[in-house]
C-alpha cells in the first residue's frame, strides 16, 4: 500500500518547523557524524546535502548557541539556501540574513551582530574578515557548500584558517557531491578546511537507493556539414603556420593544430625563459603563441558550438584589432587572408547548425511526444546560450540563465533576474532553461525530464553536477551532443574516464574511511594549536555519549551502517523531545558574548589597504597577525596607508615596468598624486628580474627609479615576495604608529593644497563619495556650499551619484551633530 503524504515520518526538533523535513535515515546518519566532528559530507546531487547541514546547524544552535555561517560559491545558491533555512527553521526571518556584494560593508557589519544564521558568498566574508568588520569568535557551525573548491587561493581556505584560529567552539561541515578526482585531492580539501572525518553515501547504499532513480545517458553523435569543416580547416591551417614559427624557435615539438593545453602551456613557459634572458625572439614567439590561443578558441566555437557563436567571436576580434593599443597578435589575426576568408564563409553560412537541429528534435520528443514538462540545456558559451535561447523560443517557451557582470556581446543577468527566472521555472511558467555553468552547482532546479549537454565537459565534477539535475523523483534522461572528429570527442573520453575514476574513488573513500581519518589526523597536527585540549565533539554532543556510536571515530570504531537509534546525535532529531526544550526561544546571535570588532588594542598597528589589492595575499596575511589590524577602503591614492604621512604603492616588477611604457596611469602620475596628499610616499617594487622585464634597457629603469626618488621625493624599496612586502608594511606601520606616535589617515597630512584640491577634499570626506564623484558634484554645482545645500533630486542628476550617495549627503549635511 502506498504511503500517503500524511503518513511520511518527519523530523522533530525545537528549532525545526513541525512536519517540514521528511525523516530520511541517511541524512540523519550523516548529520549525526557531522555534529560530532569537523566532517566532509559526500552525498550525490539532489539527495539533500543542505538538509544535512541544516540539521547540524539546528543542533548546534540549540545546544551551544552562537551564530551559524553557511558559505556557497554563487549568489543564486546563497539566496536559495536562505529561502530553505527560513522555511525550515523556527527562527525569525530577520535573524537569517544574506551577505553578498550587493549588501554594503557597513550594513553587513551591523547585520552580523544581530544575526543567528548568516548565508554568504566566501569573497564577502573574506573581505569582512580582512577588513576587521566581523569576528568568527561566536560562530559555532561553519558550512562550506561545494567544498571541492577549497584549493589554491580560493577564499574558503583563508576563512577556514581564520575560523579554526578565532572561534571559541568551532565545528566545520564541508559538503560536496564530487569532492575530488583522487585521494590526494580529497585530502587536500580536508586539509585546507581542517576536516578530520569523512562521511560518504553513494547511490548504491540501501538507505539512499530508494530515493534515487536511474538516469540514462544518451550520446548523440553529430556530423558537421562540409561548410563548417571548411571554416575549421582554414583556421587550423593558420594555427599550423604559427606553430611552425614556434618550432623554429625551439619551443614547439609539433605543428599539429590539435595540441593539448598542457603542451601549449609548456611552450609559453619556454618563451618566458627566452624573455627573461632578454632574447627578442621570446617576444615574437609570445605574440605568435597568443594568435594560436585565439585561433584555437575560434576552432572550438565552430566545431562544438555554432557558426553564430563564431561570428560573434570574430566581431569581437575585429573590434579589438581596431581599438587603440591593440596587440600585434590581434592585428595580424584579423588581417591574415585565410582568417578573413573563414570570416566571410561564416557570414555566408545560413543553414541550421546540426547541433541546433538535434537540440530542437530532442526537446520536441521530450516535451511533445513524451509529455514532459521541463528541460535544461547546458552550454559552455554565453554566446551560444543567448543564440540558442533565441532559436528555441521559436518553438518552445525558453529562457536563458547566465551569470552576472557585463561581457562583450552580453549584459549578463542580475541576481534578481536570476532568482526570478528560477522561480518561474520551478512554477512551470516556462519549459526550457538554457544555462551556462552558473546552474550546475547545487541550485535547487526542479526535477526535469531531460538534461541536455550541448557539448561534453571535460571534468568529472561538472558532469556529475549537471546530471544531478534529473533522476531525483523519477527516472531521468541525459543527452549529450558530440560532434564527430572534434574536441567534443576528446572531452567525451576525458569526462567518461574521470567520472568513472571519481565514482570508484567515492566507493573506495567510503570503505577506507577509518584509514583516511588516520591520515587526516597525521596531516593536521597544526589544528591542535587552534582546538585546545578538547575536540569539537565536546561542544557538539553536550554529554559526550553520542561519541560512542555512529561514524568513524578517533578510536577507530565504526557503526555507520547501523540503525537509526545507533547513530550519534540522532536522538537530537528524534520524534519526541523534552518538553522543556520546546519552550526554548530561538537562539539569537545578537545575544551572544561576542568580542567587539575592531579590538582597539594599543599593541596593534592599523594598516588601511585598498580593497582592489585583494588580488594579492598581503592584506589577508596581515589580518592573521596579532600585531596588525587591516581596514579595507577604496583609496584615492596608493595601495596601503601606514600613517597620516606614509602611503605605499606596491608594484610587481612586471607591473612597474608596464607602468613606465604604457597603461592608463603611469607610475609618475600615481606617485605625484601620493606626494600631494602624503609627505612620505613609498614605492615598493616586488619580485625578481626587474631589469629582465620587456625589451627595455636597464639604464632606462634605473633612470625611472632615480626620478621617483629625486624628483618626487619617494622612497623606493625592493622586496622579494608578497611575504616580504607583508613584513615590510608591518614594520613601517609599527615605526610610524608606535615609535613616532602617528595616527592613520586615508586623507593624509594637512598639505598646502590648491583651492580646488581643498574643495574636492571637503566633498570627498563624506562616506560613499570618492574623488571622481566629488569633482563631478563641484563641476555641476560650482561651490562646496551649493553641493551641501542641493536637494536630493538635484544631486541625482549628477553622473555617478545614485540614491545611496544622494541620501548619504543629505543625511550628513542635514543631521544634528552627535558626539
Amino acid at each position: 500500500m502506498a504511503v500517503t503524504d500524511e503518513e511520511i515520518p518527519s523530523i522533530d526538533h525545537p528549532l525545526l518547523k513541525p512536519d517540514f523535513l521528511e525523516r530520511r535515515l541517511y541524512q540523519l546518519q550523516l548529520a549525526g557524524t557531522a555534529a560530532d566532528d569537523d566532517t566532509l559530507v559526500c552525498l550525490p546531487t539532489g539527495l539533500g546535502k543542505t538538509t544535512v547541514s541544516l540539521l547540524v546547524t539546528a543542533r548546534r544552535l540549540d545546544e551551544v548557541g552562537g551564530t551559524s555561517l553557511m558559505l556557497a560559491p554563487t549568489k543564486p545558491l546563497v539566496q536559495q539556501h536562505a529561502e530553505f533555512y527560513r522555511e525550515a527553521l523556527q527562527i525569525p526571518d530577520d535573524e537569517i540574513v544574506v551577505f553578498t556584494g550587493e549588501v554594503s560593508p557597513d550594513d553587513r557589519q551591523a547585520l552580523w551582530d544581530e544575526a543567528t544564521i548568516v548565508l554568504a558568498t566566501p569573497q564577502v566574508i573574506e573581505n569582512d574578515l580582512v577588513g576587521s568588520r566581523i569576528s568568527l569568535s561566536d560562530v559555532t557551525h561553519l558550512t562550506f557548500d561545494e567544498c571541492h573548491r577549497a584549493t589554491g587561493d580560493y577564499a574558503y581556505n583563508y576563512i577556514a584558517e581564520r575560523y579554526h584560529a578565532d572561534a571559541r567552539d568551532p565545528l566545520v561541515t564541508g559538503m560536496s557531491a564530487s569532492p575530488g578526482g583522487d585521494e590526494e585531492a580529497i585530502l587536500d580539501v580536508c586539509d585546507n578546511l581542517g576536516l578530520q572525518e569523512v562521511a560518504v553515501m553513494t547511490r548504491e547504499d540501501a538507505d539512499v537507493e530508494e530515493f534515487t532513480h536511474d538516469t540514462d545517458v544518451e550520446w548523440e553523435r553529430i556530423d558537421l556539414p562540409d561548410e563548417v569543416l571548411e571554416i575549421r580547416d582554414a583556421l587550423n591551417e593558420v594555427i599550423t603556420d604559427r606553430l611552425e614559427k614556434l618550432k623554429e624557435l625551439g619551443v614547439a615539438s609539433s605543428t599539429q593544430p590539435d595540441q593539448s593545453q598542457k603542451d601549449l602551456n609548456k611552450m609559453r613557459a619556454e618563451l618566458q625563459k627566452l624573455i627573461n634572458n632578454d632574447q627578442s625572439e621570446g617576444y615574437k614567439g609570445m605574440s605568435a603563441h597568443a594568435e594560436v590561443m585565439k585561433l584555437r578558441q575560434a576552432v572550438t566555437l565552430v566545431e562544438t558550438q555554432s557558426v553564430e557563436a563564431l561570428r560573434r567571436y570574430f566581431e569581437r576580434q575585429r573590434n579589438q584589432a581596431r581599438s587603440s593599443g591593440a596587440s600585434k597578435a590581434s592585428q595580424r589575426l584579423v588581417s591574415d587572408p585565410r582568417v578573413r576568408e573563414a570570416m566571410r564563409k561564416a557570414e555566408k553560412f545560413d543553414d541550421l547548425h546540426p547541433k541546433y537541429a538535434k537540440t530542437r528534435m530532442l526537446l520536441a520528443e521530450t516535451l511533445g511526444l513524451e509529455g514532459g514538462e521541463r528541460v535544461i540545456v547546458f552550454t559552455e558559451s554565453r554566446d551560444t546560450a543567448e543564440a540558442l535561447t533565441e532559436f528555441l523560443s521559436e518553438s518552445f517557451d525558453a529562457r536563458r540563465f547566465v551569470g552576472q557582470g557585463d561581457r562583450e556581446g552580453s549584459d549578463g543577468m542580475t541576481q534578481t533576474e536570476q532568482q526570478d527566472a528560477l522561480e518561474a521555472f520551478r512554477a512551470g511558467e516556462f519549459e526550457v532553461l538554457v544555462s551556462t555553468s552558473v546552474a550546475e552547482e547545487g541550485l535547487d532546479v526542479p526535477e526535469v525530464d531531460l538534461v541536455l549537454f550541448y557539448e561534453p565537459v571535460p571534468t568529472a565534477i561538472r558532469s556529475i553536477q549537471r546530471k544531478g539535475r534529473t533522476g531525483r523523483q523519477s527516472e531521468g534522461r541525459v543527452a549529450v551532443l558530440m560532434a564527430e572528429d572534434t574536441r567534443d570527442e576528446a572531452y567525451f573520453w576525458i569526462s567518461r574516464r574521470r567520472e568513472k575514476e571519481m565514482e570508484s574513488e567515492l566507493r573506495q573513500l567510503k570503505s577506507m574511511a577509518d584509514d583516511l581519518a588516520d591520515e587526516l589526523d597525521d596531516a593536521q597536527h597544526s589544528l591542535a594549536d587552534f582546538d585546545g585540549d578538547e575536540s569539537p565533539s565536546a561542544g557538539a554532543s553536550g554529554e559526550g555519549e553520542a561519541g560512542d556510536s555512529t561514524g568513524t571515530r578517533n578510536d577507530g570504531s565504526s557503526s555507520r551502517n547501523g540503525g537509526v537509534d545507533e547513530q550519534p546525535g540522532l536522538q537530537d532529531f528524534a520524534a519526541e523531545t523534552d518538553e522543556d526544550s520546546t519552550d526554548n526561544p530561538p537562539v539569537s546571535g545578537g545575544e551572544s558574548e561576542s568580542t567587539p570588532v575592531p579590538s582597539g588594542d594599543s599593541d596593534t598597528v592599523e594598516i588601511v589597504a585598498d580593497q582592489r589589492e585583494m588580488d594579492a595575499n598581503i592584506a589577508r596575511d596581515l589580518s592573521k597577525r596579532d600585531d596588525a589590524e587591516v581596514r579595507l577602503e577604496t583609496l584615492s591614492v596608493g595601495d596601503y596607508v601606514c600613517s597620516d604621512r606614509v602611503v605605499v604603492e606596491r608594484k610587481s616588477t612586471a607591473d612597474f615596468v608596464d607602468s613606465l611604457v604604457g597603461g592608463d596611469r603611469s607610475v609618475f602620475e600615481q606617485v605625484g598624486a601620493m606626494a600631494r596628499h602624503y609627505s612620505r610616499p613609498v614605492v615598493v617594487v616586488e619580485g625578481e628580474g626587474l631589469y629582465e622585464q620587456r625589451d627595455i634597457h636597464p639604464n632606462a629603469i634605473r633612470g625611472a627609479l632615480s626620478s621617483l626618488a629625486v624628483d618626487f621625493g619617494a622612497s623606493v624599496l625592493r622586496t622579494e615576495s608578497e611575504a616580504d612586502t607583508t613584513e615590510l608594511l608591518a614594520v613601517i606601520a609599527g615605526r610610524e604608529q608606535e615609535t613616532a606616535d602617528r595616527e592613520v589617515s586615508v586623507h593624509g597630512e594637512k598639505q598646502d593644497k590648491t583651492l580646488g584640491e581643498q574643495q574636492e577634499y571637503v566633498v570627498s570626506a563624506i562616506a560613499e563619495i570618492g574623488p571622481v564623484t566629488a569633482r563631478a558634484l563641484l563641476a555641476e554645482f560650482g561651490t562646496v556650499e551649493a553641493v551641501m545645500t542641493a536637494r536630493e533630486d538635484d544631486l541625482l542628476e549628477v553622473e555617478g551619484v545614485g540614491p545611496v550617495t544622494a541620501e548619504r549627503i543629505r543625511e550628513v549635511v542635514g543631521s544634528e551633530y552627535t558626539e
